[in-house]
C-alpha cells in the first residue's frame, strides 16, 4: 500500500548540533560545578530515562558515581545541558520546506526519544510549532523507542495502519529496527560516520540531501 503518513525522528535526523556533544556536556558539567562526565555514560543513562519529564534522573545517575567528589545538583547540570544543547541545535538544510510540502500529501508525525521538557525546548527553539500533524515525545509515553509501544502510540495518533506509514530516522536500533518491528516501513538517514544500511531499512537517504531525496524515496515505496 502506498504510504499515507510519514513520521520522523528528531535528533540527528531533522536537526543537528553545531558543536560536539561531548564538548557541550563538559561545559554543562563545569558550569554546574560537576566533575567531568563522559558522553558514553550519558547515553547509557539516557537510554534508561526515556519516559522522564526532565533530564534530572539522567544526571542523578551520572553523579551517583562521583558522590564523594561533588555536591553538584543533578537539576543544575540538567538545566545547563538543556540550555547549551538547545542553543546549539540547527535544522538540517531544507527540512522546514520538506515538512510543509509533505503535509500536502501525507499525515506528518514526529516521534522523538527523550524527556518532555528537553525535547519540547528543542522544538520551540527550532520554531517548529505546528510543523507536524502529530508530535510525540517519549517522556510522555509508556515507553521509548525501540519499544513497540512508542510506535503503536504514533500509529494511534496518526490514525494510520503500519503498512501505510513510513518512519524516517538515523538510529539503526531505535528507529529502523523499532519501526520494522511493528510493520512500519523504515527509511534510514545516513551521514558521515553513521552505521551501514540496516537490513530492515526499505531505503536510505543521505541527511544532507534529505529535503530533495526523501520525496523521491516516498514515491518509490
Amino acid at each position: 500500500m502506498p504510504p499515507t503518513a510519514v513520521a520522523f525522528d528528531l535528533d540527528d535526523t531533522l536537526a543537528v548540533p553545531t558543536r560536539d556533544r561531548q564538548t557541550i556536556l563538559s561545559e554543562a558539567a563545569r558550569a554546574a560545578g560537576a566533575p567531568p562526565l563522559s558522553r558514553e555514560a550519558y547515553l547509557a543513562a539516557h537510554a534508561e530515562c526515556l519516559t522522564e519529564e526532565t533530564r534530572e534522573p539522567i544526571f542523578a545517575a551520572l553523579l551517583s558515581d562521583h558522590e564523594n567528589e561533588t555536591r553538584a545538583s543533578p537539576a543544575a547540570v540538567a538545566e545547563a545541558y538543556r540550555e547549551l544543547i538547545t542553543e546549539a541545535l540547527t535544522p538540517v538544510s531544507g527540512v522546514e520546506r520538506l515538512l510543509d510540502d509533505l503535509r500536502g500529501s501525507y499525515r506528518v508525525g514526529l516521534l522523538t526519544n527523550g524527556p518532555v521538557v528537553a525535547q519540547h525546548d528543542k522544538l520551540r527553539h527550532l520554531d517548529w510549532a505546528g510543523a507536524f500533524d502529530v508530535e510525540l515525545v517519549t517522556g510522555s509515553l509508556a515507553a521509548g523507542k525501540p519499544d513497540r509501544r512508542a510506535f503503536e502510540a504514533l500509529l494511534a495518533e496518526l490514525g494510520t495502519a503500519p503498512d501505510e506509514t513510513v518512519y524516517v530516522g538515523d538510529d539503526v536500533h531505535a528507529d529502523i529496527a523499532g519501526a520494522a518491528g511493528v510493520g512500519i516501513t523504515p527509511v534510514q538517514v545516513t551521514f558521515d560516520g553513521s552505521a551501514d544500511r540496516h537490513p530492515d531499512a526499505a531505503a536510505t537517504v543521505d541527511r544532507d540531501a534529505l529535503s530533495t531525496g526523501l520525496p523521491d524515496v516516498l514515491r518509490r515505496l
